[in-house]
């Protein structure tokens, strides 16, 4: 039997070369990414962090295994740390300061939330596109920074390429794995389905900044 990380990429992966093709995706890979959109992204992607780091303390609480508890301890701590300096770069300290939660990023993170009533196998599989997507796309954006010497938002995709990030994104998918492993067929499938609608909200979430979303009412 396949790993169920390498079973959950599959499933997941027509979703994600939909985000590799998506427009504010390629803009910020060549640098013509309107400002507008770019820093509404990042106001509700610090909105979005307060709750996912929530969401990783709690899965942390979770685990069987008291390493893979400390280790998503320390992606609450040290990792969404790095992402908070990120945004502060950008946003010189103001967060989301007078910015309502857009309605893609309530969504998404309801979702998370709601993983708390199910197993934690489900909870932590939920996250994982978090890590693995966003380091997919900053190694894939990499790649392309031959061509944009002056790119504007460097810094964003230094950061979701660094070794580091990587390493976090390879502790994850291993103790989902671990996880997995464990778990009945029915569980197993559970997580490969989070899995999959959570990557499906990393392209929503890009798309809403993308349009400048905005409550219809």
């Amino acid at each position: 039997m396949s790993c169920w990380s390498e079973e959950a990429w599959r499933a997941a992966a027509p979703v994600y070369e939909r985000i590799i093709a998506h427009p504010f995706v390629q803009a910020l890979a060549d640098g013509t990414l309107p400002e507008a959109c770019f820093m509404r992204y990042l106001r509700q992607d610090s909105m979005y962090l307060g709750q996912y780091t929530r969401v990783l303390a709690h899965i942390a609480s979770r685990m069987p295994d008291s390493a893979h508890g400390a280790d998503f301890l320390r992606f609450a701590l040290d990792g969404v740390a790095v992402e908070r300096e990120l945004h502060e770069s950008f946003l010189g300290g103001k967060g989301a300061e007078g910015e309502a939660m857009s309605p893609a990023c309530m969504l998404y993170t309801s979702v998370l939330k709601a993983c708390a009533l199910e197993s934690v196998e489900v909870e932590a599989a939920a996250v994982l596109p978090c890590f693995w997507v966003y380091q997919r796309v900053g190694e894939e954006i990499l790649k392309r920074q031959r061509a944009v010497p002056h790119n504007p938002y460097k810094a964003w995709i230094d950061t979701y390429a660094a070794p580091g990030f990587a390493e976090s994104t390879r502790r994850a998918v291993e103790i989902c794995d671990s996880l997995a492993a464990a778990a009945s067929p029915a569980t197993r499938d559970a997580m490969t389905e989070i899995f999959v609608r959570c990557t499906r909200m990393e392209w929503l979430f890009w798309d809403s900044a993308w349009n400048l979303e905005q409550w219809k009412i």
